[in-house]
C-alpha cells in the first residue's frame, strides 16, 4: 500500500517535491489554502537559477518563456557612486513569470499523479504527542505518514509545533521583510536595466528599478510594515530619479512577506519536514528562494525515498537537514551574519563604504549563490576605514564567520533531539 503523503501549502519546492514522490509511487496531495488553480503565482517575474531545476528533476521551460539576467547596479543613498556587476555567463540566471512557473510545477506534478486541493483553508497540524500525522482544514481532517510543509513564512503549521522539537516559530526581528511590488508603464528607454537602492530615500531597507522591455518593474523592500497608500508615496522617490517609471500601474501592486534571514535551525521532526519559505530558505541579501527551495526538493524527495523504515521520523529525516545546510544552509547563513549589519548602518556609512572604494565590482562576487563576501573583504575594508563604529562591526562579522565555521563542523552527524536543540541554540545565537 503506497504511502500517503501531504504537502501542506503549493510552495515551489513542495510541488516539486510532490512530482518526485509521486513518480517514485507515494500517494501525495497538495493542499493550497489561499488560491484556485488559476490564481497560482503573483502577477511578476521572478529570478532563479536555470539548473535548479534539474536539481528537483522538473523540465526546462520552453526559451520562449524566460530571459536571462544580465547586470545589476547598485546605488548607495547618496547616488554619488555606483557600481554595476554584471553576471558571468555561466551564472543561468533567468526570469520567468511566476505564473508561467507555477503552470510548469503544477502541470509536471499532475503527471506525475499528484492530487491537488486548492482553497483548503489549512488551519493546523494534526499530532499524536509530538509526531506530527496530518492536517486539519477548515472543513475536515486528514492524515498522513509524512507531512512537508510548504506553507510559507507564517506557516500556521510550524507555528503549532510542540515546543520540546525545538523548532523556531516565528522569525526574529528584522528577520522578514515587507515587500510591494509593481509593474508599471515604461516613459522611455531606461539607462540602467537594473537598479538597486540602498536605503532609498533614507529608509532602511532597499529597492529595485528595472528597465524591461514592455514596462518598468519596482520592489520596496522594508524590515517595518508599511501600507498600499504609503508605498505609493515612496514611489515618487523613485519616479525623481528613473524618467522611464510611469504613473500607470500595469499589473503586480501587491504588498508581501520574506524571510531575509538563515535557514531554520531545524527543518525535520517526526513525520514533519519544512520547505521553502517555511524553512526559511530564501537568500538573505536578496528575498529570493526559489532555487534554494528547487534544490531542497531534489535533497528532500531523494532522502524520503531511501527511508528504508518508511517511518519518515526525525532520525531518517535528519540526512535531509544535513544535505541541504552543507550543500546551501550555510552558506545562506554566511550571508545572513552580512544581512544582519544592514538594520545597524546608517545611510552616511554605506555612502562611505562605496566612495572609498570599500566595495569594488570585482568584491561583489555576483553569481548563482548569490553574492559572496568573503572574510578577505571585510579585513580589507576594516584597514582603511576611518569611522570607528562602522570599522567596529566589521571586525565583529569576522569574529562571527569563524563562528558560523566552527557551528557548522559541528552539525550532529545523527539525530538525537537534544543535542541538534543544543546544536540549534548555539547556531541561532550567532545571529542574535
Amino acid at each position: 500500500m503506497a504511502k500517503k503523503i501531504i504537502v501542506a501549502g503549493a510552495g515551489h519546492g513542495g510541488i516539486a517535491a510532490a512530482a518526485i514522490l509521486a513518480r517514485a509511487g507515494f500517494e501525495v496531495t497538495v493542499y493550497e489554502k489561499k488560491h484556485a488553480r488559476a490564481d497560482m503565482g503573483y502577477d511578476w517575474p521572478d529570478t532563479f537559477e536555470l539548473e535548479s531545476l534539474n536539481a528537483a528533476q522538473l523540465p526546462l521551460p520552453d526559451e520562449t518563456k524566460f530571459t536571462k539576467s544580465t547586470n545589476i547596479t547598485f546605488v548607495p543613498p547618496s547616488e554619488n557612486t555606483i557600481i554595476t556587476q554584471d553576471l558571468p555567463p555561466e551564472a543561468l540566471t533567468v526570469k520567468m513569470e511566476r505564473k508561467e512557473l507555477y503552470k510548469l510545477l503544477i502541470s509536471t506534478a499532475e503527471e506525475a499523479g499528484v492530487k491537488f486541493k486548492f482553497k483548503s483553508e489549512i488551519t493546523a497540524p494534526l499530532l499524536a504527542g509530538d509526531r506530527v500525522i496530518g492536517i486539519k482544514t477548515a472543513k475536515k481532517e486528514h492524515f498522513a505518514d509524512l507531512v512537508i510543509d510548504a506553507c510559507g513564512c507564517n506557516s500556521l503549521i510550524r507555528k503549532a509545533l510542540p515546543e520540546c522539537l525545538g523548532i523556531q516559530k516565528e522569525p526574529a526581528m528584522n528577520e522578514k521583510f515587507y515587500v510591494y511590488r509593481g509593474l508599471y508603464e515604461k516613459k522611455q528607454e531606461a539607462f540602467h536595466k537594473y537598479k538597486v537602492y540602498l536605503i532609498p530615500n533614507g529608509r532602511m531597507g532597499i529597492g529595485w528599478v528595472i528597465g524591461c522591455r514592455n514596462y518598468t518593474d519596482i520592489l520596496l523592500g522594508e524590515f517595518e510594515p508599511f501600507t498600499l497608500e504609503e508605498a505609493q508615496e515612496r514611489i515618487e522617490f523613485f519616479k525623481a530619479n528613473n524618467p522611464a517609471l510611469g504613473d500607470k500601474l500595469l499589473r503586480g501592486g501587491q504588498l508581501a512577506e520574506i524571510p531575509v534571514r538563515q535557514t531554520l535551525a531545524i527543518i525535520v521532526a517526526d513525520g514533519y519536514a519544512a520547505i521553502g519559505d517555511s524553512a526559511f530558505m530564501t537568500m538573505p541579501l536578496i528575498g529570493s528562494g526559489i532555487s534554494n527551495s528547487f534544490k531542497a526538493a531534489g535533497i528532500l524527495a531523494d532522502v524520503i525515498i531511501n527511508d528504508k523504515t518508511e517511518t519518515y521520523s526525525a532520525e531518517t529525516l535528519w540526512d535531509y537537514q544535513k544535505r541541504y545546510f552543507n550543500e546551501v544552509g550555510f552558506t545562506m547563513a554566511k550571508m545572513a551574519l552580512v544581512r544582519c549589519l544592514l538594520p545597524k548602518l546608517t545611510a552616511e556609512e554605506v555612502d562611505n563604504a562605496f566612495d572609498n572604494q570599500l566595495l569594488t565590482i570585482d568584491d561583489l562576487a555576483i553569481s548563482t549563490n548569490g553574492i559572496q563576501i568573503d572574510t578577505s573583504l571585510i579585513k580589507k575594508a576594516i584597514a582603511v576605514i576611518k569611522d570607528r563604529n562602522l570599522s567596529s562591526m566589521l571586525a565583529e562579522l569576522v569574529t562571527d564567520f569563524g563562528k558560523l565555521s566552527s557551528i557548522s563542523s559541528k552539525l550532529p552527524e545523527h539525530y538525537c533531539r537534544k543535542e541538534v536543540i543544543e546544536w540549534a541554540e548555539k547556531y541561532n545565537s550567532i545571529f542574535n
